[in-house]
Protein backbone atom coordinates (compact mmCIF):
# COMPACT_ATOMS: atom_id res chain seq x y z
CA UNK A 1 0.00 0.00 0.00
CA UNK A 2 1.33 3.16 -1.03
CA UNK A 3 2.41 5.62 1.88
CA UNK A 4 -0.83 8.12 0.39
CA UNK A 5 -3.01 6.04 -0.14
CA UNK A 6 -6.78 7.30 0.45
CA UNK A 7 -10.24 5.58 -0.94
CA UNK A 8 -11.68 9.16 -0.75
CA UNK A 9 -11.16 11.89 -3.38
CA UNK A 10 -9.76 15.33 -2.42
CA UNK A 11 -13.25 16.74 -2.66
CA UNK A 12 -14.86 14.16 -0.06
CA UNK A 13 -11.58 14.68 2.16
CA UNK A 14 -12.64 18.94 2.13
CA UNK A 15 -16.28 18.14 3.12
CA UNK A 16 -15.96 15.77 5.85
CA UNK A 17 -12.83 17.98 7.74
CA UNK A 18 -14.91 21.37 6.76
CA UNK A 19 -17.72 20.18 8.17
CA UNK A 20 -16.42 18.66 11.40
CA UNK A 21 -14.43 22.37 11.64
CA UNK A 22 -17.72 24.69 10.88
CA UNK A 23 -19.60 22.18 13.54
CA UNK A 24 -16.52 22.65 15.87
CA UNK A 25 -16.52 26.37 15.35
CA UNK A 26 -19.89 27.10 16.13
CA UNK A 27 -20.11 24.98 19.05
CA UNK A 28 -16.82 27.08 20.46
CA UNK A 29 -18.44 30.15 19.29
CA UNK A 30 -21.43 29.62 21.53
CA UNK A 31 -18.64 28.30 24.40
CA UNK A 32 -16.37 31.94 23.93
CA UNK A 33 -19.53 33.75 23.99
CA UNK A 34 -20.30 32.73 27.67
CA UNK A 35 -16.30 33.66 28.14
CA UNK A 36 -15.17 30.16 28.25
CA UNK A 37 -11.50 29.07 28.06
CA UNK A 38 -12.63 26.31 25.81
CA UNK A 39 -13.97 28.10 23.01
CA UNK A 40 -13.07 28.53 19.21
CA UNK A 41 -9.91 27.21 18.88
CA UNK A 42 -10.16 24.63 21.00
CA UNK A 43 -14.12 23.18 19.44
CA UNK A 44 -12.41 23.41 16.11
CA UNK A 45 -9.48 21.64 17.16
CA UNK A 46 -11.05 19.13 18.67
CA UNK A 47 -13.72 18.24 15.91
CA UNK A 48 -11.63 18.78 13.02
CA UNK A 49 -8.68 16.24 15.34
CA UNK A 50 -11.63 13.55 15.26
CA UNK A 51 -12.35 13.87 12.00
CA UNK A 52 -9.19 13.56 10.49
CA UNK A 53 -8.63 10.47 12.72
CA UNK A 54 -12.32 8.83 11.86
CA UNK A 55 -11.50 9.92 8.06
CA UNK A 56 -8.01 8.10 8.10
CA UNK A 57 -9.44 5.13 9.77
CA UNK A 58 -12.02 4.44 7.24
CA UNK A 59 -9.66 5.08 4.51
CA UNK A 60 -7.29 3.10 5.35
CA UNK A 61 -10.23 0.47 6.09
CA UNK A 62 -11.66 0.93 2.19
CA UNK A 63 -7.42 0.49 0.99
CA UNK A 64 -6.83 -2.46 3.25
CA UNK A 65 -10.05 -4.05 2.05
CA UNK A 66 -9.19 -3.93 -1.55
CA UNK A 67 -5.92 -5.80 -0.58
CA UNK A 68 -7.40 -8.59 0.31
CA UNK A 69 -6.81 -7.87 3.88
CA UNK A 70 -9.14 -7.22 7.37
CA UNK A 71 -9.28 -4.14 9.83
CA UNK A 72 -11.86 -2.72 11.99
CA UNK A 73 -12.55 1.36 12.03
CA UNK A 74 -14.71 0.98 14.92
CA UNK A 75 -11.90 0.70 17.14
CA UNK A 76 -10.61 4.22 16.12
CA UNK A 77 -13.78 6.13 17.29
CA UNK A 78 -14.07 3.70 20.71
CA UNK A 79 -10.56 4.69 21.28
CA UNK A 80 -11.18 8.63 20.22
CA UNK A 81 -14.63 8.49 22.33
CA UNK A 82 -12.49 7.39 24.98
CA UNK A 83 -9.68 10.02 24.77
CA UNK A 84 -11.71 12.91 24.53
CA UNK A 85 -13.64 11.72 27.82
CA UNK A 86 -9.87 12.87 29.64
CA UNK A 87 -10.25 15.81 27.85
CA UNK A 88 -12.83 17.28 28.73
CA UNK A 89 -12.40 15.88 32.37
CA UNK A 90 -9.70 17.95 32.61
CA UNK A 91 -12.06 21.22 32.33
CA UNK A 92 -14.47 20.42 34.99
CA UNK A 93 -12.94 21.09 38.36
CA UNK A 94 -14.75 21.70 42.13
CA UNK A 95 -15.00 25.21 44.08
CA UNK A 96 -16.19 25.57 47.37
CA UNK A 97 -18.41 22.82 47.10
CA UNK A 98 -19.61 23.80 43.23
CA UNK A 99 -18.76 21.79 40.31
CA UNK A 100 -17.80 24.00 37.38
CA UNK A 101 -17.74 23.57 33.46
CA UNK A 102 -19.59 20.90 33.29
CA UNK A 103 -21.27 22.42 30.11
CA UNK A 104 -17.82 23.24 28.59
CA UNK A 105 -16.93 19.52 29.30
CA UNK A 106 -19.87 18.04 27.55
CA UNK A 107 -19.42 20.91 24.73
CA UNK A 108 -15.93 19.04 23.56
CA UNK A 109 -17.06 15.94 24.21
CA UNK A 110 -20.23 17.12 21.57
CA UNK A 111 -17.46 18.58 19.31
CA UNK A 112 -15.71 15.53 18.75
CA UNK A 113 -18.49 13.76 18.12
CA UNK A 114 -19.58 16.24 15.30
CA UNK A 115 -15.81 15.32 14.01
CA UNK A 116 -16.44 11.75 14.24
CA UNK A 117 -19.82 11.71 12.66
CA UNK A 118 -18.36 14.19 9.79
CA UNK A 119 -15.36 12.36 9.33
CA UNK A 120 -17.51 9.18 8.70
CA UNK A 121 -19.55 11.60 5.99
CA UNK A 122 -22.74 11.02 8.06
CA UNK A 123 -24.10 14.00 7.20
CA UNK A 124 -27.68 14.05 7.85
CA UNK A 125 -26.87 12.64 11.43
CA UNK A 126 -24.14 15.51 11.94
CA UNK A 127 -27.16 17.85 10.84
CA UNK A 128 -29.92 16.51 13.03
CA UNK A 129 -27.37 16.75 16.13
CA UNK A 130 -25.76 20.08 15.43
CA UNK A 131 -29.45 21.09 16.00
CA UNK A 132 -30.61 18.97 19.23
CA UNK A 133 -26.97 20.55 20.39
CA UNK A 134 -27.55 24.31 19.16
CA UNK A 135 -30.75 23.69 21.11
CA UNK A 136 -29.69 22.70 24.61
CA UNK A 137 -26.52 25.36 24.15
CA UNK A 138 -28.26 27.87 23.09
CA UNK A 139 -32.71 27.76 23.99
CA UNK A 140 -31.92 26.53 27.06
CA UNK A 141 -29.82 29.20 28.04
CA UNK A 142 -32.52 31.56 26.71
CA UNK A 143 -35.08 30.25 28.72
CA UNK A 144 -32.74 30.43 31.42
CA UNK A 145 -33.02 34.02 31.78
CA UNK A 146 -36.37 33.71 31.94
CA UNK A 147 -36.52 32.00 35.54
CA UNK A 148 -37.38 28.65 33.81
CA UNK A 149 -35.81 25.09 35.54
CA UNK A 150 -32.89 23.34 34.38
CA UNK A 151 -30.24 26.35 35.72
CA UNK A 152 -26.79 24.62 35.69
CA UNK A 153 -23.09 25.73 36.15
CA UNK A 154 -21.60 26.28 32.92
Amino acid sequence: MPPDATAFTLGEIVARLGAATLCGLILGFEREWRGKDAGLRTHALVALSAAVITTSALSLYAVVRQEGGDADPLRVIQGLAQAIGFIAAGTIFVARRTVKNLTTAASVWFSASAGIVAGAAQFTLLAVAMGFGLTILIVLRLLDRFGLPGREEE
